[in-house]
Parts: C-alpha cells; sequence; structure tokens
C-alpha cells in the first residue's frame, strides 16, 4: 500500500468489482501507518441500493477515526429515475449538494484526500474542481465507475459524460488501478 502515498490514483472498474473494498483497505493502511490526521474522505457514494453502491461507513467504522465527509442523502441517477428528466434532476441534486463538500475540502486541505464513487459528481459537475481537489492533495486516491452495468441512463447523457470526463481524469493521475 505504501506505492500510493504521495500519487494520484483512481481505482477504476465496474459495479461490485471491489473498487470501495480496496479504498477502505487503503484506509485501514493509512490509520495502521498514524496518518489518520492527515485524511479527509469525501464519500459521495449512493446508498446500496439493488446490491450497488455503498458508503465507505457500511465497510468499516475506521471512518470515524478521520475527517469524514458525507451527505445524508445521494441519489443513484441511473437506477433511481425513470425518464430523462429524473435522472439529470438527480444528477443535477446530487452536484448542488457534493459542492460544499468539495469547498470544504479545499478551505481545509488534509495531505490525503480519498474519494469514494467519484463519477456521481462527474454526472453534472465540474471536473476542474476534481483536479482542484488532486491538485491540493499529496496522496489522492478515488473510485470510479466504469463499466456496463450501469449504461441506462435513460437518454439523459450521463453516461457519456461521466466517460469522457473520466478520461480527462485518468490523464492526471499516477496510477489508474482497473478491477
Amino acid at each position: 500500500m505504501e506505492e500510493y502515498l504521495r500519487k494520484k490514483t483512481l481505482l477504476i472498474g465496474d459495479v461490485g468489482s471491489g473498487k470501495t473494498r480496496f479504498l477502505v483497505e487503503f484506509l485501514k493502511f493509512l490509520i495502521e501507518n498514524s496518518y489518520s490526521d492527515e485524511v479527509t474522505i469525501i464519500d459521495i457514494a449512493p446508498s446500496r441500493i439493488h446490491g450497488v453502491g455503498g458508503s465507505i461507513r457500511e465497510y468499516t467504522g475506521h471512518v470515524l477515526r478521520v475527517r469524514y465527509l458525507r451527505l445524508e442523502r445521494v441519489w443513484a441517477p441511473r437506477l433511481m429515475g425513470k425518464t430523462k428528466e429524473e435522472v439529470l434532476g438527480y444528477a443535477e441534486e446530487n452536484r448542488i449538494n457534493i459542492e460544499p463538500l468539495i469547498d470544504t475540502y479545499l478551505s481545509n486541505p488534509t495531505k490525503i484526500l480519498l474519494v469514494n464513487d467519484l463519477t456521481i459528481y462527474l454526472h453534472a459537475g465540474d471536473v476542474t474542481r476534481i483536479i482542484d481537489l488532486m491538485n491540493v492533495a499529496e496522496t489522492f486516491m478515488a473510485t470510479a465507475y466504469e463499466g456496463e452495468k450501469l449504461k441506462d441512463d435513460k437518454n439523459s447523457g450521463i453516461t457519456d459524460r461521466e466517460r469522457r470526463l473520466l478520461n480527462i481524469l485518468k490523464e492526471k493521475v499516477d496510477i489508474i488501478k482497473r478491477f
């Protein structure tokens, strides 16, 4: 796990591939090696729905030992939206609600930033805000969906947008770990 320190890393894969489990293992490594005070988690994964998603808090209680930024509710636009308009509405509501978490980190950064389900923000958010997060953190690790299981976005375009913006981020990182 030491190889991920002072690096920018994207954990990429389809739903259920182990991205969040790996992020949790890295978190445990950080805590065991006395980095707790230097870690912030921005957890924007929706709660588990139809076996998809899940916050880090659902995997481990270790979140209590670091700065943990989490919304009370995060929508899963492709799973919850029944129409194009609903999908876009959920994506926009997520963006609005996630912005203050980004602002909180940027105004008071730690050396290490972990982001769970980065692609939820990319549905409607500004990729330059994520690049700002990456640039401020000395160590950055984020999970990002890339796969086929959630491709039905009700013709909203969020899947293509997510893929396009994720490709921009791939160019900015040191490590891409595929699951």
